[in-house]
């Protein structure tokens, strides 16, 4: 069975944060138009091998995506309904956004082309702190964006979130809770600083000059997140991820649940007919491959059944809902107990999982320590 989803990656943004370590360049002087061209020869000759039946759900991330002009993303949109025409009639089709980069015309043309949702990337509302980690927006920014999505007709918009960041507080994170709460998005992506190598950040803690807070405070601020968000009517249903009833990330679940998806542009990744591949990461390198006629595929593998049933769970875990032993055994002709008893048994025993009638789920301590619950399931299998 074909992907139901779709992920494409547009590489290029003003400004590249100090915390990141995506395959994100700064867009002057890049060949965006030859860029544009090179996606939609990707998506002829992915299609051509594996045709897609109906898309569920399309995520266009980057990068910053809405640097794209008008008449870019019009291109894009354009490529993305020619090679996936068939839509499933309640399609989840997101695109990322910076605050600052969505005129009211690009709003337009993103509507028109099918985008129902947007995520833009919020990440703190104290205003020293978002050029401290490399933004180009300030919090009016923030605000005036969600300001023009709404009068643009977009009726589910997503918040990115950070904490843990550079001398952040958790009266800071609190501040930055109601203030984003005020602007009623009905989804929150709330993200821990993960200090990445080959970012700036990480040249400075080398250094020893990025002051980050302690692990008690970067924890308060978490625990405090998930508190003030569920208070606020916005359910967790994922470690990171916080929804108004119905409109949870259906794209993000295609990953939690292991499901296969298309992965298209510079950089991305793709799991197709049990393949998992990435693709080259340089611009130049991209556009001549296709040109080329050649996919731009850098690596690809076969997933391994035992890896297979690893990704089951350690994604299906980060959902709060947990993973289901029948739909296990379904899939693998196996009780879940008999591929992974030997780890379960522990972690339940560490207070880490649960089980609850069909499923196995984190606990409260086990959100917290959710890495070790994850780790423990890599070569687990005991077949």
């Amino acid at each position: 069975m074909a992907p139901q989803a779709v992920y494409i990656h547009v590489p290029f943004c003003t400004h590249k944060c100090h915390y990141c370590d995506f395959t994100a360049y700064a867009v002057g002087g890049q060949p965006v138009d030859d860029y544009v061209s090179a996606l939609d020869k990707e998506m002829a000759l992915t299609v051509a091998n594996t045709p897609p039946g109906i898309i569920r759900s399309i995520f266009i991330g980057g990068g910053t995506p809405t640097v794209l002009t008008p008449k870019q993303m019009e291109r894009l949109l354009a490529s993305v309904r020619r090679h996936f025409p068939n839509w499933d009639e309640n399609i989840e089709f997101t695109i990322e956004a910076n605050p600052g980069t969505t005129s009211p015309e690009l709003l337009r043309v993103m509507r028109e082309g099918g985008i129902n949702r947007i995520s833009f990337g919020a990440q703190t509302f104290r205003p020293d702190l978002l050029e401290r980690i490399g933004r180009v927006h300030g919090v009016e920014e923030i605000k005036r964006g969600v300001e023009l999505a709404r009068q643009a007709g977009y009726n589910n918009l997503s918040l990115d979130l950070m904490f843990g960041l550079p001398t952040q507080t958790v009266d800071d994170m609190e501040t930055t809770l109601k203030e984003a709460v005020a602007l009623a998005p009905e989804h929150f992506s709330c993200y821990s600083l993960k200090v990445e190598e080959g970012t700036l950040f990480h040249h400075l803690q080398e250094r020893k000059e990025l002051p980050l807070p302690s692990e008690d405070a970067e924890l308060a601020m978490y625990q405090l997140t998930r508190s003030y968000l569920a208070e606020q009517g916005y359910a967790q249903y994922e470690v990171s991820n916080f929804a108004k009833p119905g409109y949870e990330s259906r794209h993000n679940r295609t990953y939690w649940l292991n499901e296969e998806y298309y992965g298209l542009g510079t950089g991305a990744h793709g799991y197709v007919l049990k393949r998992r591949h990435a693709n080259i990461k340089g611009v130049k390198e991209y556009i001549q491959r296709l040109q080329d006629n050649q996919l731009p595929i850098q690596e690809s593998y076969q997933v391994t059944r035992e890896e297979e049933m690893e990704n089951f769970m350690i994604l299906g875990l980060r959902l709060m809902e947990g993973v289901s032993r029948e739909k296990f055994a379904r899939l693998y002709g196996m009780e879940l107990e008999r591929a992974f008893g030997q780890v379960l048994t522990p972690l339940m025993n560490k207070g880490l999982l649960e089980r609850s009638g069909d499923r196995y789920r984190l606990t409260e301590k086990g959100l917290i320590f959710g890495n070790e619950v994850f780790v423990d399931f890599i070569g687990g299998i005991e077949l």
